[in-house]
């Protein structure tokens, strides 16, 4: 060991394979100590690998481009000597961090480690992880964050607080700035969570993943309920009950191979644009299929995916948030070679209905693909918001409000079919031209109107309803001349509020058409600090 402190070069060699160890300091001074380090490192390892997950380095070269990690704060330490502490340090604190590519773009990572103090986080392993994050803000490139941790280091008391905060910090200042994309492994609690809620993408994997602010044992005691951790905080339970998580992935491979996908669609930063990929797909493809799709009979459902796939380029499109708010489908095509992001009502749920959970979900979306220069395409379909005693407690005006901020404030190119209906306030809510839609289409078969024919009639012919010998055939008749007049896409188009009524067959011709005139567009907001959205 002398011998090998004399040469720095064997030193350095030794300290690395230590820190692949998570052996710390001591372990160079003392042969033996490593040894059991080593073994106990193989052990976790182990463990991990028999529990069908993977250690932090083993994600992390599966996330990046081969051999284009550059590891950064190896051998950093905590500093704590409380609790015999000062005997428990190891290389990396329990998290690994650096820089590498993902297809050829730079990317910071960090990759917490769950064999080293359970992934917890004390001050050391927060400034390693905040170190990355400042970095990745001065070049402008995304984070990605794979997490696995038990929460605050409990050691080091006020310290770990202090590091999760410096942490929350760095997600809020860096929000719109770079892509933040939380990638859950393993158990999140307490603060672990926040972080991965402030990011602009969360994704889980089935079974060992779990995010919770208290876990199963503090809600037994406290409320008396009995909840597993899949229950209460599982990936199922986040994709389709609460809406925290936008993936749900059968395993970390598929967890991480996802991770790249989304990347693509997204630019390094809010300057720049997502990757245009070569066009296999011609633009001028005309779908005939389409004109078949939406039904003749306007209370029949339909698939709105099929449109969305019928016009992508090579029929990809990547889902978000898949299983919450089903009524509401949003996700990424490409149109030319181009990243889209996709709003559309989905008619097979709640007639395609706006309600809270859906205006939330579709906010969030317009307000990431904003923030990163990627255009939208919204596909209405929208009979009005969900009526009900439930939605209008739990505050549907206010919630509904943010879907018609978010698409009002969004300056990217912005382009909008309605396939059918488009009644009421919803239709002005989803990127109508009055909230700066910039082109507008309509189907022929569109109802633009205020409310449902039937409905509109009831009101506005009351008396003569009342007065009526038939009443049953003058509704009908009436019902006719008003849906003519009005629940057709041509009124709209009369006034300048739909640009084209266009053959479904045409849909992707006009979109590509569409977004190739608006690929230079330019608008400003108004100047101000920030607006108050209605959250």
């Amino acid at each position: 060991m002398a011998d090998s402190k004399r040469d720095p070069r064997v030193e350095l060699e030794l300290r690395e394979r230590l820190a692949d160890t998570g052996a710390g300091p001591r372990a160079a001074r003392d042969p033996a100590l490593a040894e059991r380090a080593a073994a106990t490192h193989a052990a976790a390892a182990e463990r991990v690998h028999a529990a069908g997950r993977m250690t932090a380095r083993e994600r992390v070269a599966m996330l990046l481009d081969p051999g284009s990690f550059v590891e950064l704060d190896r051998f950093v330490t905590h500093g704590c000597s409380d609790f015999q502490m000062a005997d428990k340090r190891v290389y990396g604190d329990g998290v690994v961090t650096g820089h590498g590519t993902v297809d050829g773009r730079t990317v910071f990572v960090f990759a917490q480690q769950a064999e080293a103090f359970g992934g917890s986080l004390g001050m050391a392993h927060a400034r390693k992880i905040c170190k990355v994050m400042d970095m990745a803000m001065d070049v402008g490139a995304p984070v990605i964050g794979l997490n696995d941790s038990g929460g605050a280091r409990i050691q080091e008391g006020v310290e770990s607080l202090a590091g999760y905060a410096e942490i929350f910090k760095r997600n809020v200042l860096a929000s719109g700035v770079v892509p933040q994309i939380s990638v859950v492994l393993g158990p999140c609690a307490g603060g672990a969570v926040y972080s991965p809620a402030l990011t602009d993408l969360v994704l889980m994997v089935d079974h060992t993943s779990y995010m919770f602010i208290t876990g199963p044992d503090v809600i037994r005691t406290v409320t008396h309920e009995e909840v597993t951790k899949e229950q209460l905080g599982g990936a199922t339970t986040h994709n389709e009950r609460s809406g925290v998580a936008h993936f749900r992935c059968a395993d970390e491979a598929a967890a991480l191979a996802m991770t790249r996908q989304l990347l693509s669609f997204l630019p390094s930063n809010n300057l720049g644009t997502a990757p245009a990929l070569a066009n296999a797909d011609d633009p001028e493809r005309r779908c005939p299929e389409l004109r078949d799709v939406v039904p003749v009979d306007p209370s029949k459902a339909y698939d709105i995916r099929r449109i969305i796939t019928a016009i992508a380029d090579g029929g990809q499109f990547l889902e978000v948030q898949e299983g919450y708010a089903r009524n509401m489908v949003i996700g990424f095509v490409r149109v030319a070679g181009r990243s889209v992001g996709v709003v559309a009502n989905q008619p097979l749920v709640l007639a395609g209905c706006l309600d809270i959970d859906a205006s939330t979900k579709a906010a969030r979306f317009v307000r990431m693909c904003d923030a990163f220069n990627v255009p939208l395409l919204t596909l209405v379909d929208v009979p009005g918001f969900l009526p009900g005693t439930e939605q209008e407690y739990r505050g549907i005006i206010r919630h509904g409000a943010k879907l018609l901020y978010a698409f009002t404030e969004a300056t990217v190119p912005k382009v909008t079919i309605v396939t059918r209906k488009a009644y009421g306030g919803a239709y002005d809510v989803m990127s109508s031209k009055h909230i700066r839609g910039d082109i507008n289409l309509a189907y022929p078969m569109a109802e633009i109107a205020v409310m449902g024919a039937e409905g509109a009639v009831n009101i506005i012919f009351r008396r003569e309803l009342a007065d009526a010998a038939d009443p049953e055939a003058t509704r009908k008749r009436l019902a006719e001349e008003y849906r003519e007049l009005f629940a057709s896409p041509y009124k709209a188009a009369e006034l300048g509020f739909v640009d084209q009524v266009i053959d479904p067959a045409d849909t992707r011709v006009r979109i590509a058409q569409s977004f190739k005139m608006l690929e230079n567009k330019r608008q400003d907001n108004p100047r101000k600090k920030h607006g108050n959205i209605p959250l």
